[in-house]
């Protein structure tokens, strides 16, 4: 799990791409920036839900804290962390 605590700051926005049907979930930081693969389908809300849970332990804080700002049905996501 790639370690992202160093991006947990109130009001931060953190842009990644998402893979749904991956072959396991893990988020990567790759050079065009963070990219998470989820095992779950992109139906009612699934894969968002696993993302959400993904990113809050990569940046070691509480999945309620944040909150998708953009891209609920687009493979493009932007969480704000409150």
């Amino acid at each position: 799990m790639t370690d992202l605590s160093h991006l947990a700051k109130p009001g931060a926005e953190i842009a990644l791409r998402v893979t749904p049907k991956a072959s396991r979930n893990q988020i990567v930081a790759a050079e065009d920036g963070l990219r998470a693969y989820v095992t779950v389908v992109p139906e009612d809300g699934k894969a968002n839900a696993e993302v959400t849970k993904l990113l809050a332990k990569a940046l070691g804080v509480a999945k309620s804290r944040l909150t998708l700002i953009r891209g609920q049905s687009a493979r493009d996501k932007v969480f704000r962390l409150d």
